[in-house]
């Protein structure tokens, strides 16, 4: 880690795209071309090459898909970049919702042959109501597509955003020689090199030996250039962060190409680090004492320690190891010997951490998702939003003898928000029940609980569909009615769950003096 008189600025983002847009891969890329790796992982399956850095779990592995976000940090330039990954899966969008609570930019990966798709679209709604500029990156020109303003016009009428290419890609989808660089009017020519596991070598052309090399291609491309600037479509910078504009690059993350152009610009154009909006409303200058959220909590990372990371963005002050700070949900203080800054599964100790950074806090058993930590002056941010789940179900040991280290898995994984758990008196807790919003956290849990806690367990589905909030005094008059059942979250929250939206519209309708408010829904 860097020493305590540090002062390189840091700029922290995160990937958000549709499942297989590219977004591990781009990852992956990005470490490749900041020289913290020497060779890009296969996640797109070729024989013989390891996975990706930020896909350490097995079951990603397996599937070739993120599930779980995670951090890593890394030194380029005269810079230090947070990049938060994020899970790859619509199941788990929950996951990246808490992870954009904690970065101050954007890249919006966009597949050149399938356009804006559901999820993205969901995503940038979060990003657009968290006030998150976006840079967009149209990946996998390397493989036929879409038509480039085709995709420009798609952005535009669907996010409501004006985009400002930066790039514009010398070739047709599928056919990738490079990209004019539309600030210097010169042609990056691109290399490629074997599989994509090394930097791809880039040649950077005036325009009449772009002419020479490109032909046809580049005067398409410049002709392009020519249109975007009629229409007003150049980068503004106050625009961009005002969230109006959206700055465009087209690459292909698998080839390694564009991937250089993007870190320059996030370098570039991302926000440093700001004030920090407190939960009553008031703002925590990055200058101010020490302050952090709790925005993730993992374990098992570490399989020959079975440890617990709480990962903390850092919001104001000096975060230096070993000081103590306070716990603003409970006021007890602790002290933070044991911090690390991740590079995937790869942990190295923190001695010192600015604001925007991400500290892995190790063992800080009583941190939860949501929580703030200081030094000095009192402070303590909005909780994170819990969604609105969609299905449930019964979770029992199948081996009564480990009940012990079933209780412990349940409460693990409640805390690091992979399910919400609600329990009952009526239920007891050797049946909690499992609350998701897809259908894919149950099979992490049964895949964790088996692995990590060494407790299988069984999942029986429950017949409801839709949750409801409500209180602790209205409590007993919906329990017992037709249809509906009322149990309690671990954070002391009363939800109503009903078998449909009809059933909840009519006991909304027959008792209307009893709270039942919406919950947040899901970016699914």
């Amino acid at each position: 880690m860097p020493p305590l008189d540090d002062a390189r600025p840091r700029r922290t983002f995160a990937v958000i795209s549709h499942p297989d847009a590219g977004k591990s891969t781009l990852t992956e890329a990005l470490a490749l071309h900041a020289r913290v790796i020497s060779e890009a992982g296969a996640v797109h399956g070729k024989a013989g090459r390891r996975g990706t850095v930020s896909d350490w779990m097995e079951i990603e592995r397996s599937r070739g898909i993120s599930i779980s976000s995670t951090a890593l940090q890394f030194a380029y330039r005269d810079h230090v970049v947070n990049l938060v990954d994020t899970p790859g899966h619509a199941d788990f969008s929950e996951d990246t919702y808490r992870v954009l609570a904690a970065v101050d930019a954007a890249v919006m990966l966009v597949d050149a042959a399938k356009g804006l798709e559901p999820q993205t679209l969901k995503l940038f709604q979060v990003c657009a109501h968290r006030g998150i500029p976006v840079i967009t990156v149209i990946n996998k020109w390397d493989r036929p597509g879409l038509d480039p303003l085709e995709l420009i016009d798609e952005i535009e009428r669907e996010i409501k955003l004006k985009p400002t290419p930066l790039t514009w890609p010398v070739g047709i989808a599928g056919d990738f020689h490079g990209v004019l660089d539309r600030r210097t009017g010169r042609f990056i020519q691109y290399t490629r090199t074997a599989g994509g596991a090394k930097r791809a070598p880039e040649r950077h052309l005036d325009p009449d030996d772009a002419l020479v090399a490109a032909g046809d291609d580049w005067t398409t491309a410049q002709e392009a250039h020519d249109l975007l600037a009629s229409d007003g479509a150049d980068h503004d910078q106050d625009s961009f962060l005002a969230g109006t504009t959206t700055p465009v690059l087209f690459a292909s993350a698998l080839l390694n190409f564009g991937v250089a152009q993007l870190l320059d610009m996030l370098l570039e154009l991302a926000p440093a680090p700001g004030a920090t909006t407190t939960k009553d409303g008031g703002l925590r200058p990055v200058d101010s004492d020490f302050s952090a959220f709790v925005f993730k909590v993992q374990a098992g990372t570490d399989t020959a320690h079975r440890d617990r990371l709480a990962y903390a963005r850092v919001c104001s002050g000096v975060f230096e190891r070993g000081m103590v700070v306070t716990h603003a949900a409970t006021g007890r203080p602790f002290t933070t010997k044991y911090a690390q800054t991740v590079f995937g599964r790869d942990r190295t100790s923190v001695e010192v951490a600015l604001p925007g950074d991400v500290v892995g806090l190790v063992n800080a058993s009583a941190l939860r998702v949501g929580d703030t930590i200081y030094a000095g002056e009192p402070v303590e941010y909005p909780p994170i939003a819990s969604f609105a789940p969609e299905f449930f179900a019964t979770a029992r040991a199948t081996d009564t003898g480990r009940y012990k280290q079933f209780r412990r898995g349940i409460e693990q994984l409640d805390q690091e928000g992979v399910v919400q758990v609600l329990r009952s008196e009526l239920r007891g807790d050797q049946a909690p029940v499992l609350a998701a919003v897809g259908l894919m956290q149950f099979e992490v849990v049964q895949v964790r609980m088996a692995s990590e806690f060494m407790a299988p367990i069984r999942l029986d589905r429950l017949d409801y569909t839709v949750a409801r909030r409500t209180t602790k005094e209205d409590a007993p008059h919906l329990q017992g009615l037709r249809g509906t059942e009322v149990l309690e979250r671990s954070d002391g929250a009363h939800l109503a769950l009903f078998t449909d939206a009809w059933r909840a519209q009519a006991v909304r309708r027959d008792h209307p003096d009893l709270v039942l408010e919406p919950l947040p829904a899901s970016a699914r």
